[in-house]
């Protein structure tokens, strides 16, 4: 396997600090970070069974959003769903997700539980891709691909949680395989400043495992929902077609193979 540099397509525009550019003016209304949407569809049973058994209810915040944060990263294994529009119950029910569809999942357990949050929408090179995506996958997908993280509010500050998206089996054997790698690294949904040591544990700080790849920043928005009214991944009918039912799947298998290795 190869190691690429991590680089930034354009110019890094979005904050990494306590402030962040959003699409709406004025005071922002917490309300709307808790609702249930379409696809935060926490009140879904599947759902509520599993905040139920997990008993995250009985929790104070922090550790609220610590365990969902971990449950998420790494019960919820990470592949490529058939959309980024399906509900948090689906994307439950697979078992499987990637940046917009796990952080879909994320912010319903999260919401489910009381905790407010939002989302926050760019788009990524597909290079950090490679690997994951080989051969004409590669090839025919576009430049640059919808990305999200999700923001979490805690005792007045906003965390920016991305590093949910890969399961640590993983990345542990992705690392593993590229032992000789040390500094940045970009490839197989990874893109980093240190390989060797990502910041991936919430422990009220932010966490990142593709940010150095982000090329575009759209801003913030109060729900997923939203986000893909605005910005949905556009492919024509016979791609959106490969994808769904062939592309995406030699795409979980190669992520398959690394994680079993």
């Amino acid at each position: 396997m190869a190691c690429w540099a991590a680089e930034v397509s354009g110019e890094n525009i979005f904050g990494r600090g306590r402030g962040h550019r959003t699409k709406r003016k004025g005071l922002y209304n917490m309300d709307n970070y808790l609702k249930e949407t379409a696809m935060l569809d926490f009140s879904h049973p599947v759902i509520q069974k599993l905040i139920g058994e997990r008993e995250w209810k009985k929790l104070d915040g922090y550790w609220r959003i610590k365990r969902i944060y971990t449950f998420v990263r790494d019960e919820i294994l990470f592949g490529y769903n058939t959309d980024d529009g399906i509900p948090a119950s689906k994307v439950l029910a697979d078992g499987y997700g990637q940046c917009n569809t796990k952080g879909t999942l994320f912010m319903a357990l999260l919401r489910g539980v009381g905790i407010p949050c939002r989302v926050h929408a760019f788009t990524i090179d597909k290079k950090l891709q490679k690997g994951a995506m080989t051969g004409l996958v590669y090839r025919q997908a576009p430049q640059n691909i919808l990305h999200s993280w999700v923001e979490v509010y805690l005792e007045g500050v906003w965390y920016q949680l991305e590093a949910f998206i890969l399961d640590s089996a993983y990345l542990s054997k992705l690392q593993a395989v590229n032992a000789g790698c040390t500094g940045a690294f970009c490839g197989y949904g990874v893109a980093v400043k240190d390989f060797r040591a990502p910041v991936i544990d919430f422990d009220r700080n932010h966490t990142y495992i593709q940010s150095e790849g982000i090329s575009q920043d759209f801003g913030l928005y109060d729900c997923p929902d939203d986000m893909l009214k605005e910005h949905r991944q556009e492919l024509p009918p016979f791609k959106a077609f490969l994808y769904r039912n062939a592309g995406r799947h030699f795409m979980n298998r190669n992520i398959k193979k690394i994680r079993n290795l």
